[in-house]
């Protein structure tokens, strides 16, 4: 009766070992970026540009949405640039809403787990939401596709090291309900959008952002940490309909792999509100794990009596 019953470990073994490799690699899979949750702009969701320095407008600028600078003083190009909104200088609200700046560019920077893109073009790709990152510079030429895949709360996290620049007439397509309100691009130096470019989202950059002629920015911010903002004949319009939340984000969507992730305050601003969800796919790998240590111990349980069988 023995025999027969570790003749039965001896077929199961396989099969957990088959289903232990199958959460291995559900681990490596990028769906687990799905942890991405909207950044905090506090006060800053009102403004379309925010600058550290300087904004300076060459053309007819229309900026849709607030504008402001602090420290720094200088708002110069409007008129003839028009500033739908309240224009702030160095005043209370201004310095009020970089600090809330600096809040959501650290949550954005801090955001993990995070599918590695480095090195590569983004023109071309075709996105599901989560978080990307780029260790150095990033480049758009031509065309990316954020897919929401059905969910209009859907958030898009780009981690750029260093720079990122668009080509003359490249763009950013959402599709499958993919909103500008959750797309957000958090740059480690300066952005330059080409001649052109039709952007969308969130662009949150540590020190310049400069629009060349034409470039629009469709629906989104270009939001300085410490430099400037420089614009000639843009479009750049806030987005609509970003309702606050005062829920926070779920724990489990907030996994730190690194000391040296930022933590990320409650979501109370900077774009729609993001539904709490179970960790399925946390849970399915967690079983498909115990699974595969089960098959695993009954393997070396049946070798180990298989040998005792042996020497008696």
């Amino acid at each position: 009766m023995l025999t027969h019953v570790y003749r039965g470990c001896r077929g199961l073994g396989p099969l957990l070992a088959t289903i232990a490799l199958t959460a291995i690699a559900l681990l490596a899979m990028p769906s687990l970026a799905l942890a991405a949750t909207q950044p905090n702009l506090g006060t800053a969701d009102s403004f379309a540009v925010l600058a550290g320095s300087t904004v300076t407008d060459t053309g007819r600028t229309v900026v849709t949405g607030d504008l402001g600078v602090s420290p720094g003083t200088a708002v110069t190009g409007f008129p003839p640039g028009t500033v739908v909104g309240a224009q702030h200088n160095a005043d209370a609200v201004a310095l009020k809403a970089k600090t809330d700046l600096v809040t959501g560019y650290n949550d954005a920077a801090g955001q993990t787990p995070f599918v590695d893109k480095t090195g590569q073009d983004l023109g071309g790709q075709h996105l599901t939401p989560g978080v990307y990152r780029f260790s150095s510079s990033a480049q758009l030429t031509g065309t990316v596709t954020l897919n929401g895949q059905g969910n209009s709360n859907a958030v898009f996290i780009f981690q750029i090291g260093s720079t990122l620049t668009t080509a003359s007439n490249s763009s950013v397509v959402l599709i499958n309900g993919a909103q500008p309100c959750g797309i957000w691009w958090q740059v480690g130096s300066s952005a330059t959008l080409g001649t052109g470019t039709r952007f969308q989202g969130n662009l949150l950059a540590l020190t310049s952002i400069s629009l060349t002629t034409g470039a629009d920015i469709m629906s989104g911010r270009a939001l300085a940490r410490n430099g400037a903002v420089t614009l000639d004949n843009n479009r750049i319009t806030k987005p609509a309909n970003c309702t606050a939340s005062p829920t926070a984000a779920s724990p489990t969507a907030r996994l730190k792999t690194s000391a040296s992730a930022l933590p990320g305050p409650p979501v109370t601003g900077g774009g729609p509100p993001q539904p709490e969800r179970f960790p399925w796919e946390l849970m399915l790998i967690g079983g498909l794990s115990s699974l595969g240590v089960i098959a695993l111990g009954l393997r070396i349980r049946a070798r180990h009596r298989r040998t005792e069988q042996a020497g008696r």
